[in-house]
């Protein structure tokens, strides 16, 4: 594999190249939106994640959109646009969804990437929402789609379904070095798809673990970097976010100005931790309870 660079792109397993430098917009304010994917695309992501449950996709449309037309020298395919479904009860009901955020990004031509966001609520509402992810990009508005918070149950499911025509691309998951979660990173390896790295940087809960400091201060960077450099060194993409314009660019330049050696990569070494910061619907099993975000 040849170096990577922030300009690097990994290929889906469909053939579509994916920038590997994300920026992420989840929590972010629907009126703090716009100026900061637009400074995002300014310093050099081209990878912009987004969903329906966050509340930002018309915000996120309207700054990529706008980008590209203030800076004609980029094209529409040199921009990558993310978003997920969540909780789609059944298929008309997630087909609905689907079309809703197609609409609110309809100048972009197409959706590079749409994900169901999460096992919930039931299989039903998995298989029902898949079905209808396969149907969009059979009629154009969705070039890729995969899975988010799917634990491998849900993958053994969506494998075995009999109506199953696309594979999925990517499972974005919870992923740092307290949440390897090996398990999923042998099933993706096994399958030919991507992990994405949501919350990479902790959501700044353990930006002070004595591990990230000793070997940042070694390297004379940001315990923030290191974490997004590991999450490179696994193979992930990550997808970091800020509302801070100063942080875009020394999260976006990670490749080019860190570098781990084997020993700060066995100091980060927890193949046995399972220390969830956010949620996790990628143990869920149909009838259990669960306590949705928000």
């Amino acid at each position: 594999m040849s170096k990577l660079t922030p300009t690097s792109t990994l290929t889906l397993n469909n053939g579509y190249k994916i920038p590997i430098t994300g920026f992420g917009v989840f929590q972010t304010e629907v009126q703090e939106t716009y100026d900061i994917v637009y400074k995002a695309l300014e310093t050099g992501y081209r990878h912009i994640d987004s969903a329906i449950f966050y509340h930002n996709e018309q915000q996120v449309g309207d700054a990529i959109l706008q980008f590209l037309k203030d800076h004609p020298e980029f094209k529409r395919s040199d921009i990558f646009y993310t978003t997920k479904v969540a909780f789609a009860a059944d298929y008309e009901t997630a087909k609905k969804a689907i079309h809703g955020s197609f609409e609110k990004v309809k100048g972009l031509g197409y959706i590079d990437l749409f994900l169901n966001h999460s096992s919930l609520p039931d299989k039903t509402g998995r298989l029902g929402t898949w079905k209808a992810l396969q149907e969009a990009v059979d009629e154009g508005l969705v070039r890729s789609i995969g899975v988010s918070n799917y634990g491998t149950h849900h993958l053994d499911e969506l494998y075995g379904w009999d109506g199953l025509k696309i594979k999925p691309v990517v499972n974005q998951v919870e992923l740092h070095p307290w949440l390897p979660r090996k398990d999923l990173q042998e099933y993706a390896k096994k399958h030919n798809y991507i992990l994405e790295a949501y919350s990479p940087l902790t959501q700044a809960k353990k930006l002070d673990a004595p591990e990230l400091v000793s070997i940042a201060k070694k390297h004379n960077v940001s315990t923030a970097q290191v974490l997004l450099r590991w999450s490179y060194d696994q193979g992930f993409l990550p997808l970091p976010k800020t509302v801070n314009p100063k942080r875009l660019l020394p999260n976006l330049t990670v490749l080019d100005d860190v570098e781990l050696d084997q020993e700060d990569l066995a100091n980060l070494d927890f193949p046995d931790s399972y220390e969830v910061l956010t949620w996790d619907p990628t143990t869920f099993h149909d009838g259990d309870e669960f306590n949705y975000p928000g």
